[in-house]
């Protein structure tokens, strides 16, 4: 009968963890609608401002949040990592099967072969363009802020 308790208990640290982990999931994806609006506020508000100092100073708030993106993403995906492979994989070997080790292992296989488009990747691709704009904004600004200041010499 113990053992029966101690399989149920095991089962249901699995599930409430699981659950956890979707939770986790799901915060991550917020995140990242967070740092997209606020560099779609950015960037709208660098089309609109006219002046040069002020562009520039967007810019550099907008590479600013596109950098803290860019950790952000990859600090869930280091936290995602830990939860599957280290806590649900152990406690699957306590179950009589293992579906996030089998998700894993075709997960790995999939990657290996390059047939897949890791959401993660496509995060980070988008905020690299992203910063790539902002540092051509701020190069932009700043070369027609001193080119407009040696034109009144």
């Amino acid at each position: 009968m113990e053992n029966k308790d101690e399989k149920y208990l095991i089962l249901e640290q699995y599930r409430i963890y699981s659950e956890g982990k979707d939770k986790f999931i799901d915060r991550q994806f917020a995140s990242n609608r967070f740092f997209l609006v606020v560099n779609l506020v950015v960037l709208a508000a660098i089309t609109f401002v006219g002046q040069y100092v002020q562009a520039f100073v967007l810019g550099i708030i907008g590479t600013l949040v596109s950098i803290m993106w860019w950790i952000n993403i990859d600090s869930y995906q280091q936290l995602i990592k830990v939860k599957y492979a280290k806590v649900l994989e152990f406690l699957e070997t306590k179950l009589p099967e293992q579906p996030y080790h089998k998700e894993y292992a075709d997960y790995m296989e999939m990657k290996k072969g390059n047939n897949l488009i890791i959401f993660g990747d496509f995060q980070k691709f988008l905020a690299f363009i992203i910063i790539c704009v902002y540092f051509t904004v701020l190069i932009w600004n700043a070369y027609n802020f001193f080119m407009s200041q040696f034109k009144m010499f």
